[in-house]
């Protein structure tokens, strides 16, 4: 099958550049998991020609460069380039199919994509894991559009099971309103304005200082281009509310100090001088005014307010050590503390505009470059996507 070939090119944002130049390729693996066996080859073709490609043109596109500027240009796509369903061997336990797909995932992160084709693929895998019956593998080039547009797209490729004629719908953030003294207004603005002050100035220091060698952060150089390794981890969602309601804090506040407590604690049981090493995370930021999913129609429009493509920034958080502090509901709590003080400052808006301004008087290489020595200098890179509140009775097919 192919797409209709259409000539034209159209810009590539400044983030687009900034993760698709020689010092930063980056890209977005999501897996949708199925309850059912997956046996949906013929509809694959169907739904990526007629309801997939025409989300954006950019799926139909390939990356140019034309005098210094990177730019989308429209090629004919052959969608059976794009779709891959791998060979396992038969009759293995759940537990053994874990174990491929996860090596499959890995080997998948690493690899690179075709030269002359649209920047994505997808993966069926038809067999059955401990989580899924069936998994789906899509791998987008991050210069396609961040996750929040990435899985909008994907969400407006699936139906209701109740009523396919029905859009999906997700639970809206509801953000609570509270009356607030003038005086109080006062003391949030000078309290803001340090704030941002303080961070921005560290942020910018991470370029220059790096974290301390650990068992998570390598001093070698290039060890992006080392093989990796993806493991996955399964949460109950109702323990995670039991302790965001006992505690009264939000869910990526607990997620966020699980991952603090549990990365220290394997710090410390791989090497014990760790445990006071100074260590970073940097927290990725959607820098869109809502926090809720969109239908594609309306994120394409100009001017939207949820807008398609990459949206986002990136801030610094220091991980706790375990001399300050010794089980996980103080590191949860020391995370909401943290994470509220960071939502109280601009540094991250600053930060944004920071990458603009050596993007304009410098190139799209030299904020890639920015990106890159900041991530080489931190130990993790903590990122999320919004999802349903609770598994609701309209459930996708």
């Amino acid at each position: 099958m192919v797409f209709e070939n259409l000539e034209g090119l159209e810009p590539v944002s400044p983030n687009g550049q900034y993760f698709s130049s020689d010092v930063i390729t980056l890209s977005v693996l999501a897996v949708l998991e199925f309850e059912i066996p997956i046996d949906i080859e013929s509809q694959t073709m169907s739904l990526l020609k007629n309801v997939f490609l025409p989300i954006s043109p950019r799926f139909s596109s390939v990356m140019v460069e034309n005098d210094g500027k990177k730019e989308w240009k429209r090629v004919e796509v052959k969608l059976e380039d794009h779709v891959n369903i791998p060979t396992f061997p038969s009759n293995l336990s759940p537990e053994s199919y874990d174990e491929y797909l996860e090596e499959y995932l890995s080997k998948l992160s690493t690899e690179r994509y075709p030269q002359g084709k649209p920047l994505w693929g997808v993966h069926i895998i038809k067999y059955p894991t401990s989580n899924a019956a069936g998994n789906i593998i899509f791998k987008f080039h991050h210069a396609l559009g961040d996750g929040y547009s990435l899985m909008g797209a994907l969400i407006s490729t699936l139906q209701r099971a109740d009523n396919p004629s029905l859009p999906l719908t997700f639970p809206s953030r509801q953000r609570s309103e509270s009356k607030k003294r003038d005086n109080f207004f006062v003391t949030k603005i000078f309290s803001s304005a340090c704030n941002t002050i303080s961070d921005f100035w560290w942020g910018i220091s991470k370029t220059l200082k790096e974290d301390d060698p650990t068992p998570i952060k390598s001093s070698n150089d290039a060890i992006e281009f080392r093989p990796s390794t993806i493991a996955t981890m399964t949460f109950s969602l109702d323990q995670l509310k039991s302790i965001k309601n006992k505690l009264g804090v939000t869910l990526n506040d607990v997620l966020t100090g699980m991952i603090f407590f549990g990365t220290r604690l394997y710090m410390q049981e791989i090497d014990q001088s760790s445990s006071t090493a100074d260590c970073t995370a940097m927290v990725l930021l959607n820098t869109r005014i809502m926090g809720d999913y969109m239908p594609i129609e309306e994120m394409i429009k100009p001017n939207s307010k949820m807008p398609w493509g990459n949206r986002f920034t990136f801030l610094h958080v220091p991980i706790p050590n375990l001399t300050e502090l010794s089980n996980a509901e103080d590191f949860i709590r020391n995370t909401h503390k943290m994470i509220n003080r960071k939502k109280n400052s601009l540094a991250a808006y600053f930060t944004s505009r920071l990458l603009e301004i050596v993007n304009k008087f410098g190139s799209h290489e030299a904020a890639s470059r920015y990106i890159h020595r900041t991530l080489k200098n931190s130990s993790m890179v903590i990122s999320n996507m919004i999802g349903p509140e609770k598994k609701k009775k309209e459930d996708v097919e």
